[in-house]
């Protein structure tokens, strides 16, 4: 099985297929993961796997080499399209990422205004009001919402603690909108259980909630890479292409990712 762990804190630029060119900002360490959900899908790995050594980059460590980056590829006239909180697990656990979105903002705005300022998140903090008012300033606040149905989420994302899927879309409403919602759609089995949540059991009831959250758009993806569990299944280009136009024939735009 290979995995990819990320430098920290930057990394990139890169091609991300739904967010153009884009450049990484890990606030994980440099060794490992550190993840409140432990997705059988997720290319960085296990999490027991990758337990890291390291400490997270500081707030300074971050800027610092943030600010260099964007110096550099300014000078060589290569500028991103966007700053992508992503790495090797959840941005929003670092203790100072509130501070970081807004060191993160300034410099943007210095070397890159036209870059718009990203975060991937599995929407575990955001019941956090210094995250929440974070998440508020970026441009697109990716939160990941897999599907509605808790014994599924606890079967596939594996979250660490207690996850109650009905508080998170309350949290995701309280954005007013300013939320983008992706969401993993894939087949297959994982230890003689199924993870296909193509069907409509999980599909009617996920779109449901993607209503009543009102999102400003929604990302439907399927796997990409190989994943640290075995038997899971891409979704095909036809499930990707009726899910994505059953979000836009309710009014809310979709993109559709292979």
């Amino acid at each position: 099985m290979s995995t990819i762990i990320y430098p920290s804190p930057i990394f990139g630029p890169i091609h991300s297929r739904r967010l153009g060119i884009s450049l990484g900002i890990n606030l994980l360490p440099a060794d490992g993961k550190v993840c409140s959900f432990d997705c059988i899908y997720c290319e960085c790995g296990f999490n027991e796997d990758h337990r890291p050594k390291q400490t997270m980059p500081t707030r300074q460590d971050v800027a610092e080499k943030l600010q260099l980056t964007l110096q550099r590829m300014k000078s060589e006239g290569q500028l991103p399209d966007v700053l992508t909180f992503a790495g090797n697990g959840e941005p929003t656990c670092h203790p100072h990422f509130p501070e970081i979105i807004d060191d993160t903002i300034r410099l943007r705005n210095a070397y890159c205004p036209d870059a718009k300022v990203c975060v991937l998140s599995n929407s575990t903090q955001i019941h956090r009001q210094s995250v929440h008012d974070a998440l508020m300033k970026v441009d697109d606040n990716i939160l990941k919402l897999d599907t509605v149905d808790s014994a599924y989420i606890h079967r596939v994302d594996r979250p660490a603690g207690n996850y109650d899927v009905n508080q998170i879309i309350e949290r995701m409403k309280a954005f007013n909108g300013h939320v983008i919602i992706q969401t993993m759609f894939m087949r297959g089995d994982c230890n003689g259980e199924s993870v296909d949540n193509t069907a409509e059991e999980y599909v009617v009831p996920w779109l449901e909630a993607v209503k009543t959250i009102a999102p400003q758009q929604v990302m439907v993806y399927t796997i990409d890479r190989e994943t640290p569990a075995h038997g899971l299944l891409k979704a095909t280009h036809e499930q990707l292409d009726a899910i994505r136009d059953r979000v836009v024939a309710v009014g809310i735009p979709c993109s559709a990712s292979y």
